[in-house]
């Protein structure tokens, strides 16, 4: 008796389950350029803000079985973006979606992982938990202020590291990059920074320093030796740019050549534009999971540059909606 030809499982799979990306309007050009590495549309959702400042979310196509991903970074307006993306999974599930990913190339209340003054919220633990009340079955982001914030999600979390696309721009824009010095800006950034030395075959240093306040800093030593050297400042994230222009300062008073700056998250907000244009670097680059308007590019005085993490995102979407491995990414 012949058998009757099965369709690979891989195919059966794709059409049970269709990869569906959506985006909320925190970082819509992010979202269109992963959909253009992976060869699939941008879907179709509307939302509207009513007068009273309330959210309404309506998906433009079906959902039904399909494999869903959601992008949405939190950027300003925070709450807003939040409560999107809230809405926006909520609405996947009840529109049947087999299953849904919240993709948040930047989660900005994982600087909230621990109650370090009294009567507080550890407020990177409460909006996971929001998250998964929501329905995400699923959280893709991208270098996390504490990594321990990955431990506040009881569903799978793909953690991405940018290592790779701050060490290949190195790389590309210095000569020589390999007799360079990477500096960490706190004690909190040296496995990053040692991890991207180890990429650039480079020196490695460090700033030893006591924060004070949310925008205030105080340091106190610089370990490690970068005079006349090449330096590499690499952090998660610049926010006021209020440390970084302390960084800087320690490494031109302690003799550097040239500074280089590259960071995950470009948040730029408040005085940072401004700091940023009368910094003596040569360049302060960020990745593209926080939108930088042109107006900011323009107001750094030549100095902001903008690295893509679209193809990465893409690259695990596609491992995650296949089932293969996501780490493979760093290999």
């Amino acid at each position: 008796m012949s058998v009757p030809h099965r369709p690979p499982t891989n195919l059966l799979q794709s059409r049970r389950s269709p990869l569906l990306v959506f985006a909320g309007q925190s970082n819509r050009p992010l979202a269109q350029a992963i959909c253009d590495n992976l060869g699939v549309p941008l879907g179709r959702s509307e939302t509207v803000k009513f007068t009273n400042d309330n959210l309404i979310v309506h998906y433009e196509q079906s959902l039904r079985e399909g494999d869903v991903f959601i992008v949405q970074t939190f950027s300003t307006p925070v709450s807003d973006a939040i409560m999107e993306l809230m809405l926006m999974i909520d609405a996947a599930k009840s529109a049947s979606a087999g299953r849904v990913t919240a993709v948040i190339p930047y989660y900005s209340y994982a600087r909230s992982d621990k109650k370090d003054s009294p009567r507080i919220s550890i407020a990177g633990r409460l909006v996971a938990d929001l998250l998964q009340e929501a329905g995400a079955d699923r959280i893709l982001t991208m270098t996390l202020h504490a990594p321990q914030v990955h431990g506040f999600f009881k569903v799978p979390v793909d953690h991405l590291s940018a290592d790779v696309v701050l060490s290949e721009h190195f790389k590309k824009s210095v000569t020589d990059s390999h007799d360079g010095v990477v500096l960490a800006p706190d004690a909190g950034s040296i496995k990053r920074a040692s991890q991207i030395a180890r990429r650039l075959d480079s020196g490695l240093a460090m700033i030893d320093k006591e924060r004070l306040s949310d925008t205030e800093v105080r340091p106190r030593a610089l370990i490690g030796d970068v005079r006349d050297k090449t330096v590499f400042i690499v952090d998660d994230e610049i926010s006021t740019a209020g440390s970084l222009v302390e960084t800087v300062n320690i490494a031109r008073e302690m003799g550097a050549k040239d500074v280089y700056v590259a960071v995950t998250h470009g948040v730029y907000t408040g005085p940072a534009i401004q700091r940023i244009a009368g910094l003596d670097v040569t360049q302060v680059a960020s990745c593209n999971t926080v939108h930088v308007p042109e107006s900011k590019i323009e107001g750094a005085n030549g100095r902001l540059a903008v690295l893509d993490v679209a193809p990465l995102f893409a690259n695990a979407i596609r491992n995650i909606h296949t089932g293969d491995s996501v780490s493979t990414l760093f290999s």
